[in-house]
């Protein structure tokens, strides 16, 4: 049998490099994106790490640091991050059709089958094509299984040295990369259960391959004995071309400034409905079970609410007006009036394929006009551009309080037309 290689490839300071790739201007400067409502921190460029800000940061915490080193900030834009993933994905497929896509930003490859090849070499082909074709700088580490490839990666990133690639099939490398690797960068530990293995002396990749087999999997269990093996070169993590169904589907935001108002979360419900039905559809599959959260600020030194109604749904479903029909009925239960709301959503459970649900006689004539609304509704949607055509139940789409705030989000070059780049 083969012995596998596999390669990890991934973007580097994404949300930051997309912007980068249509304002040049940005390149070796201080820049960050911001999360939703523009709250924390979420994608520093490599000068605003230097500077010393961290993911995660709330930005009015660093509105100092902001103005003194002019640091360029941006709204997340989930539109053009999405569009240039799905553009380096494409790429990628070109080099191999084994491709993992494991995040927004990263996908793992099967190279089994190019050990003849330099496999350096082609992980620099590799990242000089997406580059030249998207603009999105990547680094690529390969080894022989799936954690060892992770920490090539985070090496390849970090050292000039390798031209962002790193080998580490070669197996003189290997002992090297794992001792220059922190235990708890290694793929699986983190901070869950890096404090223990510090406490015995383990305080790097190469120490945790060397430990106690039977002492890592006392205290660890299953995932920590696959560590080990994986650190040992011996793959215990397949590729996953073909990811499991997901088994449930959350659509939820936190408001901008608390709210009080029934009519204004309802509005959001709804909107929080009709994308998660949109979601069902893409992926072919339906929810039996809707379930409403609603929450006040848990922080706040003001009455603190919580509560959350789960709804069995007459027969699964992806059609829109029947989510937000359960969903205001789910909203009606648990909305109590004096509390100011920070936070909303639908969760949608018991997911089944859309072409393998049961109903009764009456309840398929009726599916099946929905089906044909639905297709419609995403066809004129995915033709004129999202929300062009929606639910009056999520209300108008001007001066909504629930809505997320993008105060400085750049435009969706790729994906409107009105908001090409243009050339002077």
């Amino acid at each position: 049998m083969m012995s596998p290689v596999f390669a990890l490839v991934d973007c580097n300071n994404f949300y930051v490099s997309c912007e980068q790739v249509f304002n040049p201007k940005l390149i070796g400067k201080p820049v960050i994106a911001l999360s939703n409502n523009d709250g924390c921190v979420i994608a520093r460029s490599n000068e605003a790490k230097a500077i010393g800000i961290r993911m995660g940061t709330p930005v009015f915490k660093i509105r100092d640091i902001i103005k003194i080193y002019k640091v360029h900030v941006y709204s997340s834009n989930y539109t053009l991050y999405g569009d240039m993933s799905q553009r380096v994905m494409d790429i990628l497929s070109e080099f191999t059709p084994d491709v993992e896509i494991y995040s927004i930003d990263e996908a793992f490859l099967d190279l089994s089958g190019f050990k003849k090849c330099n496999l350096t070499d082609y992980g620099y082909s590799i990242r000089s094509k997406i580059k030249k074709w998207t603009g999105i700088p990547v680094s690529v580490g390969i080894a022989g299984t799936k954690t060892l490839a992770k920490i090539a990666n985070r090496i390849a990133k970090k050292s000039e040295k390798t031209g962002g690639v790193l080998d580490l099939t070669r197996l003189p490398f290997q002992d090297r990369a794992l001792a220059i690797t922190p235990v708890e960068d290694v793929w699986g530990v983190g901070r869950s259960y890096s404090g223990f293995l510090k406490s015995i002396g383990v305080n790097n990749a190469l120490q945790l391959r060397n430990a106690s087999v039977s002492l890592i999997k006392k205290e660890m269990g299953i995932s920590g004995f696959r560590i080990l093996q994986e650190l040992k070169g011996i793959s215990c993590y397949p590729l996953e071309q073909y990811p499991p169904p997901k088994k449930e589907i959350t659509v939820s935001r936190s408001f901008k400034h608390p709210i009080e108002d029934m009519a204004d979360i309802s509005e959001a419900i709804a909107t929080y409905a009709s994308s998660g039905a949109e979601k069902l559809r893409k992926t072919h599959l339906e929810a039996g079970v809707i379930v409403v959260f609603l929450m006040t600020n848990p922080y706040s030194s003001e009455s603190r609410y919580f509560n959350m109604k789960t709804i069995q749904l007459p027969f699964p479903t992806s059609d829109t007006s029947k989510l937000i029909k359960h969903a205001h009925i789910g909203l009606n239960e648990i909305y109590r009036k004096g509390y100011q709301y920070k936070k909303a959503g639908i969760i949608l459970r018991d997911l089944a394929s859309d072409s393998r649900a049961q109903m009764t006689l009456f309840d398929y004539k009726n599916k099946g006009q929905s089906k044909e609304l639905m297709r419609v509704l995403d066809s004129i949607n995915k033709r004129f551009g999202s929300d062009s055509a929606r639910y009056a139940a999520t209300g108008s789409a001007q001066n909504q309080k629930w809505k997320t705030v993008f105060k400085r989000r750049s435009p969706s070059y790729t994906t409107d037309w009105d908001q090409l780049p243009r050339v002077s």
